[in-house]
């Protein structure tokens, strides 16, 4: 199981807001999932996340990958 934690912001108007993104890869069937911020431009972003990881020369993992946007609000 690889855990990772980072620091990052959202736009909410003209003010940045922090965020933290956990994600999680680990046993179980593949998938990928985002979790909280369920905006549809977030839920938008597996797609394009996917696609970053296969452009950058990476295998995408056959794993159970779930990420955590914090705060859900």
């Amino acid at each position: 199981m690889t855990q990772a934690v980072i620091g990052t912001f959202a736009l909410s108007g003209v003010r940045a807001m922090p965020v933290e993104v956990q994600a999680d890869v680990g046993p179980g069937l593949p998938s990928f999932s985002v979790v909280g911020l369920g905006d549809t431009a977030v839920l938008e972003a597996r797609d394009r996340v996917r696609a970053a990881i296969r452009a950058s020369g990476f295998d995408f993992p056959s794993a159970r990958i779930v990420v955590n946007l914090a705060p859900a609000t």
